[in-house]
């Protein structure tokens, strides 16, 4: 702004120049005077105008100045608050960051072992290990060892799962934990127009299990009714019961009852309670002579009590009859001490 004033001042000052050069060349020395005064009153109002100018723009500058360093206050202020909130948002970025790197992990792992359990299912005998530790883990945490026995063999030969032989009778509960998974598989993978066919299969399948156990582990005499197939999945049983009731309604028909891991735990409970009940039973002998040996030494207490109080009441007795002859005695006593006796009364006396 500085350098515009001062172009604006030197034009002038130009074109002052030129009027009186002009003038003096026409009019002669006086009016040359003229313009020099003319010139010179310019010139200070000039002067004064550029001074003001100056001062108007020092305060310009002042207030540029001013408002400049607010400014930078602001943004510095501003900055600081945005880097403090930025490096906040990217400490928790990472912390997310890290949960779910973390969640990541566990989701490769988890699908791993997905993976790894698909394997076990699809082959036959690695399933049905797997069926057979599942069922083996809920018996031997809920019965005693000695009731239950794995791979029992019965008397046509045939080897079931798990025998548990109740207290008190010769016929023992049979488990299988085999199922037919691979009809269940492609029935969940399959399309609609498939669908009807993998139903057909999944039945068939179940119909031929059903008669297996049937037909190798329910023994009259020898085991019990209905045997029990375990299926170790709550899904497959859900299915079961939802999509092949008449697979299991011809299941009991056989009688063979299909059960879940929920199932069979609530099966084993009742088993415990009937153990138990067993075993009171077989106590009960035992039981009945405590109680007679019991009654034995309260009879025997009762008597030694009545014998004591018999004692104490002749004690009793005693100490009256003790207590009346003092009395007596006292009494003799008393008398005599009042009898005045005379000489010949206390000579005969002494004599007597």
């Amino acid at each position: 702004m500085l350098a515009a004033v001062l172009a604006v001042a030197l034009i002038l000052l130009a074109i002052l120049a030129a009027l009186v050069w002009g003038r003096s060349r026409v009019g002669g020395a006086g009016e040359m005077a003229l313009g020099l005064q003319s010139l010179s009153a310019s010139q200070s109002e000039i002067a004064g105008r550029f001074a003001q100018a100056l001062a108007g723009q020092r305060e310009l500058q002042n207030v540029l100045a001013a408002r400049l360093e607010a400014l930078d206050q602001r943004l510095s202020e501003n900055l600081k608050d945005t880097a403090t909130k930025t490096a906040e948002t990217l400490g928790g970025l990472q912390t997310r960051l890290s949960v779910i790197d973390e969640a990541q992990k566990n989701i490769s792992a988890l699908s791993g072992q997905v993976v790894s359990l698909q394997e076990i299912l699809s082959n036959k005998q690695a399933r049905g290990l797997f069926g057979q530790a599942q069922m083996e883990a809920i018996i031997a945490d809920a019965l005693p060892p000695g009731v239950y026995e794995f791979q029992a063999s019965l008397s046509n030969g045939c080897r079931p799962d798990c025998v548990i032989r109740l207290p008190g009778t010769k016929t023992a509960i049979v488990i299988d934990s085999k199922f037919p998974l691979e009809s269940f598989t492609a029935l969940r993978s399959s399309s609609e127009a498939e669908r009807k066919s993998a139903a057909a299969s999944v039945r068939a399948d179940m119909l031929k299990h059903v008669k297996d156990i049937a037909d190798k582990y329910i023994i009259p005499g020898e085991t019990q009714t209905p045997a029990i197939m375990f299926v170790p999945s709550e899904s497959i049983y859900a299915d079961l019961h939802e999509s092949f009731a008449d697979v299991i309604q011809r299941a009991q028909r056989a009688q063979v009852i299909v059960v879940s891991p929920n199932i069979l735990l609530l099966a084993i409970t009742t088993v415990q309670t009937v153990i138990k009940d067993a075993r009171m039973r077989e106590q009960a002998n035992q039981i009945q002579k405590e109680v007679g040996i019991l009654l034995q030494d309260v009879k025997r207490l009762g008597e030694r009590v009545g014998n004591l109080q018999r004692h104490f009441a002749q004690a009793d007795g005693d100490i009256k009859d003790i207590a009346t002859s003092a009395e007596k005695i006292v009494k003799r006593a008393g008398t005599i001490e009042a009898v005045e006796l005379g000489p010949a009364e206390s000579k005969l006396a002494v004599e007597s």
